[in-house]
């Protein structure tokens, strides 16, 4: 029986899901954080055609402090917007509110490693209470 070896990509996201399970919680990391409410807008490279937009309210006993979310290209290797930082910063400082843009540094698709970025957009929102 021939066993098929994953792709990078695959292999990025198995990487990565560890790494975020393995994370403690954001309730844990950050004591003083009361509520944390999210505001995601994905768009294409050039910052024009917006894909995808999520707003919630995340649970902070479940998430993870390794607060990152994929690519939408769905052929990006080794891509995605890792907000832990962004978030880290933000506790540290006490701010109320960051609003930011984050750009994927992943390869576009598995022909173009090492030579296209992705590059796709992340603008993000945090509205935070303490």
């Amino acid at each position: 029986m021939h066993h098929q070896k994953p792709g990078a990509r695959a292999e990025y996201r198995l990487q990565e899901s560890i790494r975020i399970k393995d994370s403690v919680s954001l309730a844990e990391k950050f004591q003083k954080l009361k509520s944390l409410t999210v505001n995601l807008e994905f768009f294409d490279s050039e910052g024009i055609h917006r894909s995808s937009q999520v707003k919630y309210t995340v649970n902070l006993a479940n998430a993870k402090s390794v607060f990152s979310f994929g690519c939408p290209n769905h052929e990006c290797v080794r891509g995605d917007f890792d907000l832990s930082k962004e978030i880290a910063d933000a506790v540290t400082a006490r701010r109320k509110s960051v609003v930011g843009e984050m750009t994927c540094q992943g390869w576009r698709n598995r022909t173009t490693i090492d030579t296209i970025r992705c590059h796709n957009i992340l603008r993000f929102k945090f509205s935070l209470t303490y």
